[in-house]
């Protein structure tokens, strides 16, 4: 996907440079985290800036314990970015999906760089975008950068890649069609990861609150739109308070639905502190990120994507209940 410009490119800009800065988006997932820590592991030389904590399913990764959580430590992430000479912004299209933290931009006198795979990039966002809606993970585009610039992998970085590669697509459930994928999950085999380690360090480290959250979400608050092929999951601050809700808990939990038979859509919305986030999922060739993009600020995959409201949970699911019919096939 990556062209030879872009490469050149990019070969240029690190060139002597000391000072780099790599920045992801709100609540990182896999993705974001494998990303900018593979490439922060395979540089030597760049700090990583993530706006908010992130989950700790994903605090093993290697370099993770170094990361600069802007939420809690402003003052060493302004001065990270207003000291450094080149910025990345992965796994984010546009300045707020990385909330309060975009003040840094305003820090940031440097050369910046976007790679990312959602639609719509803001082109005043970086000097240089590299965005392909089509690729399943920004690890991938990282990855083939990587490659292309005939770069060694180091045991690290190929695991914090494989990471974002199999959280991205649902452990290659979706999004995950191309073969080329599948050459780099070998090439990243060859460097030595251990895939079976790295799932159950995602995947099975889960607490009996989440168990039993998981539990309550599909007896208690799970809405089925026969009609439409359309489930909706919905949790408020106070039910995530009931269960004793930590970060990442509910990570996953949209894409339950879609294992009952003749489910095709699946919605989560979850109540945080200043908005209520919202996931898409979907099967086939049945699209969520338009609807995403026209109704909650967001967009994202055809089978995958994410969304927020700062309105009321009622009024949320009202809009949702309102205009989904329109977007969501019957068939």
């Amino acid at each position: 996907m990556i062209t030879q410009e872009q490469v050149d490119s990019i070969k240029a800009l690190l060139l002597g440079k000391k000072n780099i800065v790599i920045l992801t988006h709100l609540s990182p997932d896999g993705d974001a985290m494998g990303s900018a820590l593979g490439l922060c592991n395979w540089l030597g030389n760049a700090k990583v800036i993530v706006p908010n904590r992130f989950p700790d399913f994903l605090s093993w990764l290697p370099g993770a314990s170094d990361i600069i959580v802007y939420f809690d430590q402003k003052q060493a992430s302004e001065k990270a970015v207003s000291e450094a000479d080149l910025l990345f912004c992965l796994d984010f299209n546009e300045p707020n999906r990385i909330g309060e933290a975009a003040a840094l931009f305003s820090l940031a006198k440097c050369h910046r760089v976007l790679i990312d795979h959602h639609l719509h990039p803001d082109e005043q966002m970086a000097d240089t975008i590299i965005s392909y809606p089509e690729a399943p993970a920004t690890c991938y585009l990282v990855l083939e950068l990587i490659n292309k610039l005939f770069a060694p992998l180091s045991t690290n970085t190929a695991t914090c890649l494989y990471c974002g590669l199999m959280t991205d697509t649902g452990n290659f459930a979706f999004n995950s069609n191309r073969p080329e994928l599948y050459e780099m999950i070998a090439e990243l085999l060859r460097a030595g990861i251990n895939k079976d380690q790295i799932f159950d360090a995602v995947f099975n480290q889960y607490s009996a609150n989440r168990m039993e959250l998981m539990g309550y979400c599909l007896f208690r608050k799970m809405k089925i739109y026969k009609n439409y092929h359309t489930a909706l999951i919905t949790l408020t601050s106070s039910e995530l308070r009931r269960f004793n809700f930590q970060k990442g808990d509910t990570e996953g939990f949209v894409n339950l639905p879609l294992q009952i038979a003749d489910i095709r859509y699946s919605v989560f919305m979850r109540e945080d502190s200043d908005r209520i986030k919202i996931s898409f999922r979907s099967q086939g060739d049945r699209p969520v990120n338009v609807f995403a993009h026209e109704y909650f600020n967001g967009g994202g995959h055809l089978n995958a994507a994410g969304g927020e409201s700062y309105n009321t949970m009622e009024t949320t699911i009202k809009t949702f209940e309102d205009h989904f019919r329109d977007f969501f096939r019957k068939d």
